[in-house]
């Protein structure tokens, strides 16, 4: 979580060299040290602790990402005083989680995940008592699962039977942009990071792992391979999928080397802009960093803040590191 707000530039986010006008570098910096003890909880070895006579019953039975996240939001909130980084948490919680079961891997997570029970999406929706995040409309038949009614949506969890993994993929299936027609939403994307495996998160990590130089700049040019890939769910929540898809392929120019803007300015240019698919390593390691400043100051002066591509790139940062990566040289 440190890594990936020092990492810069990553346009339209904080860094260590820009700050939002309601979101500042440290911050983020007290949210990643205030959600320390929900992490340790999700990292805790509870067969181990069971073969040594330990069990200390603080998680529920089965896996504890839904206690786990909640402290951790809670932790990050005393310290931060916002939300900083509530979608960097959903996806590290079942990452570490997969780590302390022995199996950091898509099948790994992808059993973290399906082990998500009623409780962990109860604790899931109380969080969202402690924090603001921007959500879309939920679908005209779930209206008593939206997440903004907190632990008020218990009742309705627990007669539908709606485990965590439920409730995100309801959020993948739903998409943001609640204006737009159901083909033009933009997908959740760390709602389909729980529900597909991490795919987009592994992916990163390798371009992380096979890049070269300061960690924090091999997260930055994975952060633009991620936002040249696909749209933003947190700009298309905020400004529209038209702009999420936008802003997407400005971020594609850069990849490209065709400049930080480009010509790709608008609509028109959507169809030709945006890469065909993910980039492949290479291409993120050629990221001319220099260009992407261009792109980051824009961003912020236009208010395009791509958060959920800052959690996927701070994701992708831990299966890094858990695979041989080094901060120091």
């Amino acid at each position: 979580m440190l890594l990936e707000v020092a990492g810069t530039p990553k346009p339209g986010n904080v860094d260590r060299r820009r700050d939002l006008a309601d979101l500042r570098f440290e911050s983020f910096l007290g949210g990643a040290v205030g959600a320390r003890s929900g992490l340790e909880l999700a990292a805790r070895d509870r067969e181990r602790e069971a073969a040594d006579g330990d069990p200390s019953g603080e998680a529920p039975d089965g896996a504890p990402v839904g206690a786990a996240f909640e402290r951790a939001v809670s932790g990050m909130v005393d310290r931060a005083g916002t939300n900083t980084q509530f979608g960097c948490l959903l996806l590290l919680v079942p990452l570490v989680r997969a780590t302390a079961i022995g199996d950091l891997s898509p099948a790994g997570v992808d059993r973290v995940t399906r082990d998500a029970t009623v409780d962990d999406a109860v604790a899931f929706y109380r969080s969202f008592e402690r924090v603001d995040v921007a959500v879309d409309d939920p679908p005209a038949d779930a209206d008593a699962l939206d997440v903004r009614r907190g632990g008020d949506a218990e009742p309705a969890l627990r007669e539908r039977g709606a485990t965590l993994r439920d409730v995100m993929a309801l959020s993948a299936s739903a998409g943001s942009g609640s204006g737009s027609p159901p083909g033009e939403r933009v997908p959740d994307r760390n709602a389909q990071e729980w529900v597909e495996g991490f795919p987009r998160t592994f992916r990163a990590a390798e371009w992380i792992l096979t890049d070269d130089g300061p960690l924090a700049d091999r997260a930055a040019r994975a952060f633009l391979g991620l936002l040249a890939t696909e749209p933003d769910t947190l700009v298309a929540t905020n400004r529209g999928p038209d702009v999420a898809r936008d802003a997407m392929a400005r971020a594609a120019a850069v990849v490209r080397g065709d400049g930080a803007e480009g010509e790709l300015d608008g609509p028109a240019d959507r169809e030709t802009g945006p890469l065909a698919g993910p980039p492949t390593p290479g291409a993120v390691h050629a990221v001319d960093l220099d260009d992407a400043e261009t792109l980051a100051d824009a961003f912020v002066e236009e208010r395009m803040n791509p958060g959920t591509t800052a959690d996927l790139t701070c994701a992708a940062l831990y299966v890094a590191l858990r695979r041989g990566a080094e901060v120091a040289p």
